[in-house]
């Protein structure tokens, strides 16, 4: 990819966007990822149950930023959106602790809103510094 283009990430088995947006894209050595929820990319329906729907929502930014050739571990900012700070958090740190497996962690913001799309309970958006490797 030229340095000055974007390339949209959209692979194949992602969820669908429910309106006028991309999953992602690469841009230079950045990837940014759009707000995740917990869909199953197989039905395009929110996965049942608060941990497991947290678990997807980062899967779903996981698959995105694979499909750019970064990683998790490529993270410089993460933002979560929850509809219930003292319910979600709590499931949100234990399920990121889980991807990153411990310390370092990207820095991160966690706002409580009053609703998120199609009246979920969490969102996770990030933004990930994945260099574009020279070629041979």
């Amino acid at each position: 990819m030229p340095p000055n283009e974007i390339e949209f990430l959209s692979p194949p088995g992602t969820i669908m966007p429910t309106g006028p947006w991309s999953l992602g894209v690469r841009a230079g050595d950045f990837i940014f990822v759009a707000g995740m929820r917990g869909i199953d990319p197989v039905t395009n329906k929110p996965v049942e149950g608060a941990e497991p729907r947290v678990r997807q929502a980062f899967l779903n930014m996981k698959a995105i930023v694979e499909a750019g050739g970064g990683g998790l571990r490529n993270a410089v900012r993460l933002v979560v959106y929850v509809n219930d700070m003292q319910r979600y958090r709590p499931i949100v740190n234990k399920i990121q602790e889980e991807f990153w497996g411990g310390a370092p962690c990207p820095p991160r913001t966690i706002v409580e809103v009053a609703r998120l799309n199609q009246d979920d309970v969490v969102e996770v958006e990030g933004t990930f510094f994945c260099p574009v490797k020279a070629g041979p």
